[in-house]
């Protein structure tokens, strides 16, 4: 299997903790290029599993009811291009992929549900509300788009929109949508692990393949959604070459450290 630059693997291996890429690529399979083996949920597993473990927390809450993060301060929680390292840079503007693959229109009776989730991803409303900051980078190696975005609802809008991306590698296993340019593509959606991030999360991989069959066009999208105390996050990491699912976990842990810091730095002040 190819590997990322070195370059990439050395900033990762030391800026981000390095338990979670070994325990995730030992347990889950990370990198697996074969979708349906590496991120979906195992079939006997009940439905009603995924819901109820996003929805859980793994860490105890903080009682406080803290204020909304500024501006600044969730400016500060994003991750740059420092974090990850090479081949990572700023990215220039919108991946040509997102008008191209995610603005689609499901088949007729397919669940609303699936085109809810297009849509969230192609505005970047995810969670049903804007970001309150954001930052794109780009993978010049592979020429993949991570985007890394803050939220500011309240806990139980969160988990409850964690508990419905759980249901959808069900109800949205498979279906057809058609692009804006009239393209018919093919969409998969898969169950994805995350790190104990935060105090509840949930992933999901994504497969779009255009009806031509040419496995090369396929766009490939890790999403990742967490939620810290009162603030939330959301990660996608897509392209149309390889997408690497230990980017996204080690940004997923990394933007939850560094959002409960800013918290706990913004109370410190107060």
């Amino acid at each position: 299997m190819t590997r990322p630059p070195a370059a990439a693997r050395v900033v990762l291996a030391v800026a981000l903790p390095a338990a979670v890429l070994l325990a995730t690529a030992a347990c889950a399979g990370i990198g697996d290029r074969d979708p349906a083996t590496a991120h979906r949920a195992p079939a006997s597993t009940p439905a009603s599993t995924p819901a109820s473990r996003a929805a859980r927390p793994s860490a105890p809450a903080d009682p406080a009811t803290a204020p909304a993060l500024s501006t600044a301060q969730a400016r500060a929680a994003l991750v740059t291009e420092a974090d990850l390292g090479e081949p990572w840079v700023p990215t220039e503007g919108a991946a040509t992929w997102r008008d191209g693959y995610l603005k689609a229109k499901v088949a007729a009776g397919t669940p609303a549900d699936c085109q809810r989730l297009l849509d969230g991803l192609y505005t970047d409303e995810l969670l049903g509300a804007p970001p309150r900051a954001v930052v794109g980078l780009d993978d010049s190696y592979t020429g993949a788009q991570l985007r890394h975005q803050i939220t500011a609802q309240r806990a139980a809008d969160v988990d409850r929109a964690l508990a419905w991306l759980a249901t959808l590698p069900e109800k949205c296993g498979e279906f057809r949508a058609r692009t804006a340019g009239g393209t018919v593509e093919q969409v998969r959606v898969y169950d994805a692990a995350l790190p104990d991030a935060g105090h509840a999360r949930q992933g999901l991989r994504l497969t779009l393949t255009p009806d031509t069959g040419d496995e090369e066009e396929t766009l490939t999208l890790d999403v990742a959604v967490a939620r810290v105390g009162d603030d939330a996050f959301t990660v996608t990491n897509g392209g149309l070459d390889v997408v690497w699912s230990e980017i996204t976990q080690s940004v997923t842990e990394l933007g939850a450290d560094r959002l409960a810091t800013v918290r706990r730095q913004g109370r410190a002040e107060i």
